[in-house]
Formats: C-alpha cells, structure tokens, sequence
C-alpha cells in the first residue's frame, strides 16, 4: 500500500477510478487495512462490514469496466459515525444501552451515497449518545486524537474526525447538534460541514436533539464537502422537516476568486477565552483573504447570553424527553458526565420551551444583522483555545470540567439554535496541535462557505498535513 491512495481525497479518488487509475476494490483494501491496524491505535472503529464493502467495490469495479454511467462519488469508500442506520446492520450510537439495536431502515443520507457510488465500510466510534464536545466515552473508551493520542479528538463525531485525518477513510458522515462536526474537525485538523438545519435529511440517524441536530460531511477539503453535500443534499418524504429548498451543485460554485466579497470577524463575546495561538492563526487567515480579494469587516454580535440560554433549552428539554424512559430505568447504564447534561432538560417548563422555539427566528435574524451586517459571512473561531487533553476533560470536578467544556463549545453552539450552516477549515497548528476557524453564513448560503474555504486551501496547506506515524 502506497501512501499516494490513502492520501487520496474523495474527488481525486472518485476521477483516479473513473480513469482506471486504480481500482475501487484496491482503495477500499487500502481503507480496510488502515481501518483494522492503525484503527485500533485509535479507537475510532465501531465496526466493519468486510465481506459487503469489497463485494460492492468489485460490483463499482465491473460497472466501470462495461462504460456504466459513474455517480459522483462512484467506488468511494467511506465509513461514518455509528448513529447513521442501515437495515440489519447493528448500531449501539456510542452507549450500552442500545448496544444490540438492528435497525429496520436505512438512514436516508447512507441510501443517498449509495446511489452516487459509495462504498460503505462500516462504522466509527462517538461520544455515548452524542453527548459530548470532546469525544467522552466511558463505556468503550475515548477516541484518541491521531496528532497526539492523549489529547481530545472532539466529539461527538469524534471516530470520524480522527479516521479522516489519519487518512483511514477517504471522508466520513457525522452529526453537528451543538458543535459535532466542528469540534472534531477542528481538533484532527479536517474540514468539517454544518449544513443549515434541514438541508440533509436525519431520516435513519439517532437524534439528540431534532431542532437542532444536522447531518453533514467531514473530508479533507473544502472541494471533498462540497461533493458531499451535493449528493446527500435535499428534500425527504421521509422527514418532513427536511428542506424543499433546490440543491445546487456546490463544487460548480468553488471556483472564481473573492474580489467583491466581504468577511465580517466579530469582536465581543467571540474574542472571549481566544488563546494567543490561536488567535495568531485567524489573524494569518484574514490575510490570506485579503491577498484573494475578500474585504474584512469589524463587527459586534449580540448579547449571546440569552441566545445560549435558549439554546441550552431546546437541546436539553428534547434531549431529556428522547431520553426520558432509559434514565428512569437504565440510569446506571448513563456515564455520570453524559446523564449530568441530560439532567437539566427535566428542569425547564414547556412554556420555557415553547418560548426558546419561539424566538430562534427572531435571534437568528438579530445575529446575522449584528454579527456579518452586509457581509458575505462571518468568520469565527472554532475552537477558541488550543486542543485539551482528554485528562483533564474527564478528570475531576465536574463543575470545573464542565467549564472547560463550555470554553470548547462557546463559538459553536449558538449557530445550531440560530440553524445557520458553517464550515470549519484547518488553519494552522499551535503546540504542534490543529487550529481551525469556522465560516458562518446565512441560512442556505453553503454554496458561498464552500467556495471561501476552498479558496483559502488553494493559498495554504494545513488541510493536507497528515499525522507522521499515520502515514508510514
């Protein structure tokens, strides 16, 4: 094996097989060995389907062979965070409690990748529930960050963050409810995609939160996203809340450069907890799209107390409600950490969550107007301070942990509730650990996100960098 096939993205994977450069069953032996050695040093995998993945890369192979007309990621192979369903394949979503659950469906955005040509290989590790920032797993162990295996990996997509980065998978689908993607993403050093909510359908996937929860990709570029996101992109009979709004072929919209645009970087509550680095990091970025053509703006945001109070609301009350049974009769079976972010959503009355729902038009609109003003986006920290180790997220105080977790998620959060898409892109490294920031815009405006980051990863290359020992 040749680290020039595993270092492959989806696209260039995608035209090298459609070229009879290399087959898809090769790539996806190349996936499979990566995914059951090196995996392992990760804790990232869940589960493979070995058998099915190969048997379906030789069928990719053999339509490719007659002239078959390709779909668009056509012999791709791919694993994803294991909250994704597929009909007879068990899932356990990160917890004990769920540990022997054979769906009877099949996740809408898996049946998607299906039909453009994917190749799934299995399923990846998360945080229990996908109820963590950082990655926590009590129940079979925390994920291991490949840059460095004891600091955080992000949560709670965290297997896929860190099987896209040491290149185990060519990209992987995860969930955003408050930050999982982007934490993930940002802490392995990926570029990770928050789709406006209702733009992917949740159809087949566990839900925390149904408001607030969003499927969408995490690959090793802008371009790779952008891919994705065609492909699982749009309406769903099958979910109803899932968008009518038409699907572009956003890697048409990439190319051209920035001259015209805007980028608004806040100040305020968006520089608060920012470390020296990572500061240091965003500030090179914001140079990088002035010498493309892009115009930065000053900005302030609105009071977000309230905006993350509301958000704490809605994601608590419908998590404690999907909840509710298991933790009356399996709480034993809830690490202390996760039921301890569970507990509040029993706290609040149904007019505090009638009024959360309520206001998130009116808060996404105030936002938007105070924090990008005439701007094409908005350009924020993902992370504000550098990766923590998985230490001190789960030793200790829970009210100091607790904290720390708040800091993780403070640039994050609220753009769930406010249900505007965001892409955080690799910006660098501090204490030889990845930096990213995040483009934040307006509602269906991924097409314009995706086409900032990818000219911003035409003049850098943090989104190419590869842990060392994972690519020997």
């Amino acid at each position: 094996m040749t680290d020039q096939f595993a270092n492959l993205g989806v696209c260039d994977a995608a035209s090298a097989i459609a070229r009879g450069e290399v087959s898809s069953e090769r790539l996806t032996k190349v996936s499979l060995d990566r995914l059951q050695t090196l995996g392992s040093k990760l804790n990232c995998v869940a589960s493979l389907q070995v058998d099915a993945a190969l048997d379906a890369a030789r069928r990719a192979d053999v339509l490719r062979s007659k002239g078959q007309a390709l779909g668009l990621l056509h012999g791709v192979p791919m694993a994803h965070k294991e909250l994704f369903y597929r009909q007879g394949r068990k899932t356990n979503d990160g917890s004990i409690i769920t540990k022997d659950f054979i769906p009877q469906e099949t996740s809408t955005a898996l049946t998607r990748l299906d039909k453009a040509g994917a190749i799934d290989l299995g399923l990846l590790h998360m945080a229990e529930f996908a109820m963590s920032p950082t990655g926590f797993n009590l129940h079979y162990g925390h994920v291991r960050n490949p840059w460095n295996t004891d600091a955080c990996p992000g949560g709670s997509s965290s297997g896929s963050g860190a099987a896209v980065a040491a290149r185990l998978t060519y990209a992987s689908l995860g969930t955003d409810t408050g930050g999982s993607i982007r934490h993930p993403s940002a802490m392995c050093g990926v570029t990770g995609l928050k789709p406006t909510w209702s733009r992917v359908s949740s159809f087949g996937v566990m839900p925390l939160s149904k408001s607030l929860d969003c499927v969408g990709p995490l690959a090793r570029s802008a371009r790779d996203c952008a891919r994705l996101l065609t492909v699982v992109a749009g309406h769903d009979p099958l979910d109803n809340s899932s968008s009518l709004e038409a699907v572009p072929d956003y890697e048409s919209m990439l190319e051209g450069d920035l001259r015209g645009m805007k980028i608004a970087v806040p100040g305020g509550y968006y520089r608060e907890h920012l470390d020296a680095g990572v500061a240091s990091c965003i500030v090179e970025a914001e140079r990088v799209f002035t010498s493309l053509g892009a115009a930065i703006i000053r900005t302030e945001p609105p009071n977000m107390t309230d905006i993350n109070r509301l958000m704490s609301i809605v994601l608590t009350v419908e998590a404690a409600s999907l909840h509710k049974h298991w933790i009356e009769t399996r709480r034993q079976d809830y690490a202390e950490q996760v039921l301890a972010r569970f507990m509040p959503g029993f706290d609040f009355t149904g007019i505090d969550y009638y009024e959360a729902i309520s206001a998130r038009r009116e808060c996404a609109l105030k936002w938007v107007g105070m924090t990008m003003g005439d701007a094409d986006c908005a350009l924020l920290p993902t992370i504000p301070v550098q990766v923590p180790s998985i230490a001190e997220t789960t030793q200790g105080d829970w009210s100091v942990i607790s904290k720390k977790i708040a800091t993780i998620t403070h640039c994050n959060r609220a753009i769930n509730y406010l249900g505007l898409p965001a892409l955080s892109v690799p910006a660098g490294f501090v204490n030889a650990m990845p930096v990213a920031f995040q483009l934040v815009g307006r509602a269906f405006d991924e097409g314009k996100l995706l086409k900032m980051g990818h000219a911003f990863q035409t003049m850098t290359q943090w989104h190419q960098a590869v842990p060392a020992s994972y690519m020997s």
